[in-house]
């Protein structure tokens, strides 16, 4: 980095020295963006990167509920709006014990690149609390809901912040913030959130956008190689929405799936994973996928006994971790390209440490970044918004054509401007210059605000 990119690092860091992931995401934007700076001196001139990297609002609050034993339990919540130059903030909620402002404030710093890149009038924000889903009953998930849109509400609106879904916020708790909203707004304001159900506004494809825009673009990105997902072995990591959505767009393209995993651990299947049993484990039964061996005995069980996924230990053509940020570490790096990994799709938020990052890219290997290749979602839930505006529903199909059309148009961004700025190939310097460049020109255009 040149001199001024370091120095706006370094007070990055100074002012955020207890958030780890926000300072990494930061980085990771700052280390692509020199050649962009040094073309355009007038951003420097008027601050923006200094700009661009504080939020514009951070909401921090109390959520108390009421347990099933009658137990007062506090948790805490967060909204972080991090920039509106091109839209209203849209990103989700993650509901899960180790949120915390940093990782909200990296998730809400990478949702303003992914938004722009979709070329939809979307800013970006993320928020969500520490309160852990796993087993709570519903009525405790419901109290839960209802206490934070209680507070939640007066910060958002479907022209000022636009929240979804997340880790630990499916279409049950969409549906229950939804109903607080709407009651305590006394107004039908549909497109206030989306991942909504389809029986009261939801959008058809989008459970299944963020997984399958994932494999529209790595499929993009092994053509433009000469390469094909037909009879490839692919490695997913988690069994959540991403994952599971992944895995069947993965199929129908021919690919071979053969592992999976959770939190606890990785199944392996080498005559590839039988994914209805998986839909089965997860969306209706929400059990460990361990149970998985249940129906198929002669599958493999890994149990994780470190900070390193078992499931990249398996030699495979393409891995996509689809679980949590900093998943893959550069140990696991390390194995999959002794294994002679091809690619690596990032379905999940900053899956890769930037070590890993760094070390796929050093040996060749292709990555798709997190904030192209996983924005399938969020273009899907501003689709989610136009058919709320409108008063109209647009078939399953059609919605699956705009966000095919969307990823191939994101990727071609990518592609073009790593070639433009002397990187061709490396799709994460591509995918943080072609965001830049747009919310910079938006910043310069809207003045210093």
């Amino acid at each position: 980095m040149n001199e001024y990119l370091s120095s706006v690092l370094e007070e990055v860091e100074k002012k955020n020295s207890n958030e780890p992931e926000f300072i990494q995401a930061v980085r990771e934007v700052l280390q692509t963006v020199e050649p962009v700076i040094d073309k355009h001196p007038e951003f420097k001139q008027t601050s923006l990167l200094e700009r661009i990297v504080e939020p514009e609002r951070i909401i921090v609050f109390r959520v108390p509920w009421i347990n099933d034993n009658g137990k007062v339990v506090v948790n805490r919540g967060y909204r972080v709006q991090f920039s509106s130059v091109i839209g209203p903030y849209k990103g989700g909620l993650r509901f899960h014990p180790n949120v915390n402002q940093s990782i909200i404030k990296f998730l809400g710093f990478e949702q303003i690149f992914k938004n722009a890149l979709t070329g939809l009038p979307i800013g970006g924000g993320k928020g969500g609390s520490d309160f852990d889903p796993k087993r709570k009953s519903d009525n405790e998930i419901m109290r839960f809901c209802q206490s934070y849109m209680t507070e939640l509400y007066r910060h958002i609106g479907q022209d000022v912040d636009v929240p979804a879904g997340d880790i630990g916020v499916g279409a049950r708790e969409i549906g229950y913030l939804f109903g607080q909203y709407k009651r305590i707004r006394n107004a039908y304001e549909g497109g206030v959130l989306t991942g909504k159900a389809i029986c009261y506004g939801g959008s058809l494809a989008r459970k299944e956008a963020t997984g399958y825009g994932l494999i529209f673009y790595v499929r993009e990105m092994l053509k433009a190689h000469n390469e094909t997902l037909k009879d490839k072995t692919v490695t997913i990591s988690g069994s959540g929405n991403v994952a599971i959505y992944a895995c069947e767009k993965a199929l129908e393209n021919g690919a071979k799936v053969v592992a999976m995993s959770d939190s606890n651990g990785c199944i392996y299947d080498p005559n590839g994973i039988k994914l209805d049993i998986i839909k089965e484990i997860k969306e209706i039964k929400r059990e460990r996928i361990k149970t998985y061996l249940q129906s198929c005995p002669n599958a493999q069980y890994f149990e994780r006994t470190s900070e390193d996924s078992p499931i990249w230990d398996i030699k495979t053509d393409i891995a996509l971790p689809c679980a949590t940020q900093n998943e893959l570490t550069l140990n696991s790096a390390k194995k999959l390209v002794a294994n002679g990994v091809l690619a690596v799709g990032e379905g999940a938020n900053m899956p890769c440490t930037q070590s890993a990052t760094d070390f796929l890219l050093e040996n060749k290997v292709l990555v798709a970044p997190a904030k192209a290749a996983n924005a399938g979602g969020v273009a899907t839930s501003a689709i989610e918004m136009s058919q709320n505006s409108m008063r109209f529903y647009y078939t399953f199909e059609e919605v699956e054509a705009k966000l095919e059309r969307i990823m191939i148009n994101i990727f071609d961004t990518c592609r073009k401007n790593a070639e433009e700025y002397g990187c061709t190939g490396n799709y994460v310097a591509g995918a943080n210059i072609a965001a830049f460049k747009k919310l910079a020109d938006g910043m310069m255009a809207q003045g210093i605000v």
